[in-house]
């Protein structure tokens, strides 16, 4: 079963850089790791950091000497850090925080084969540098997922009840609801994104495009009202799926909503508690009470359009074929999979 599972989540979520965008070299003057396209920056750290699975994924810190909250990105399906890189260095400036991302197994230079636990493993292992490395708290940190990075961000997220806030960014329900409009979800489902979001205590903000032809904009829409902290969402209109840095509303809707969850809890809110053009929070839902069980511890620069931005959308372009794809080679093991799922309930 969990080689099935393995094998669904390898066709339907993960298509990385092929030859990868970057290679790992080593300053000549100080022997610190690089990545081979671009020169050292002094407040640019790269990282390779050792998973339980296993593996080694590669990390990439940014400094910014004003920062006083820690964005973990996880990024989309199609792309590594070199492709990332420009964004990364740009949110940093503009959001003024730490920036930490890093490659999932098998993507740019980690080791590995990418799968759904792999990322579980990597992204912890990126927050325990944080915590470990760089002193960061928990209530100092935002988690930013994008696209498939939204299946580790809430996974992390809904095991962590004291977050500073999360970002989904093009955020999928599920790997299965992406080619399907299912239901419910099924044993063999991956990144069941809708199940855990209602675990997340902390303010959550989501972003999508209204135009996304890969991951319709319905995901985000849900997951924004399952969500207990809601925060003003972002509907970028014709937005598709690769394009939101592009769109000038897009940094500045989350430089609002970080300097917001900076804010003390008792000052987020406007004392008419009502939606207002400063995109405060909402107020958030009484819902059951959830024992939380911890087992395991761009941008405005638009003026002319960014290279590295470019090749991530170039290279993301092919998510739709691949996606296409993924949908006839899974019809097989979905119809086998809900008679299987019947049979076991009827029986």
């Amino acid at each position: 079963m969990g080689g099935v599972t393995s094998s669904m989540a390898a066709k339907l979520a993960f298509f990385p850089p092929n030859p990868p965008s970057y290679k790992l070299v080593a300053d000549e003057m100080t022997g610190l790791l690089l990545l081979s396209t671009f020169p050292h920056r002094e407040n640019v750290e790269i990282l390779k950091l050792p998973t339980r699975k296993g593996t080694e994924v590669v990390g990439m810190y940014i400094r910014h000497p004003m920062a006083t909250s820690t964005l973990l990105y996880s990024h989309g399906n199609a792309a590594d850090l070199g492709q990332m890189y420009e964004l990364f260095v740009e949110l940093s400036i503009h959001l003024r925080v730490n920036l930490m991302g890093y490659d999932y197994s098998g993507y740019g230079q980690s080791s590995g084969k990418p799968s759904e636990q792999h990322t579980y493993a990597d992204i912890e292992a990126v927050y325990k540098c944080l915590e470990e490395g760089y002193g960061a708290k928990q209530e100092d940190i935002i988690l930013y997922g994008q696209s498939v990075g939204s299946g580790p961000t809430l996974d992390l997220a809904a095991r962590l009840p004291h977050l500073r806030a999360v970002v989904l960014h093009s955020p999928i329900l599920s790997g299965l609801r992406v080619m399907y409009p299912v239901k419910k979800s099924y044993w063999f489902d991956i990144y069941k994104n809708i199940d855990k979001i209602q675990l997340v205590d902390c303010p959550v903000l989501v972003i999508h495009g209204t135009a996304d032809e890969v991951v319709d904009c319905s995901h985000g829409k849900q997951l924004w009202e399952l969500s207990k902290e809601k925060y003003e969402p972002l509907w970028l209109k014709g937005g598709n799926h690769c394009d939101l840095e592009h769109h000038p509303e897009y940094i500045r809707h989350l430089k609002k909503f970080v300097l917001t969850v900076e804010k003390p809890p008792s000052q987020r809110y406007t004392g008419s508690r009502r939606r207002s053009t400063d995109q405060q929070l909402l107020p958030p839902r009484k819902s059951t009470d959830i024992v939380f069980e911890a087992s395991r511890k761009s941008t405005d620069r638009r003026e002319k359009p960014r290279h590295s931005t470019d090749k991530v959308e170039r290279s993301r372009r092919s998510v739709d074929c691949c996606l296409e794809k993924s949908r006839k080679s899974v019809d097989h093991q979905l119809e086998r999979g809900r008679k299987s799922v019947d049979r076991i309930r009827t029986g």
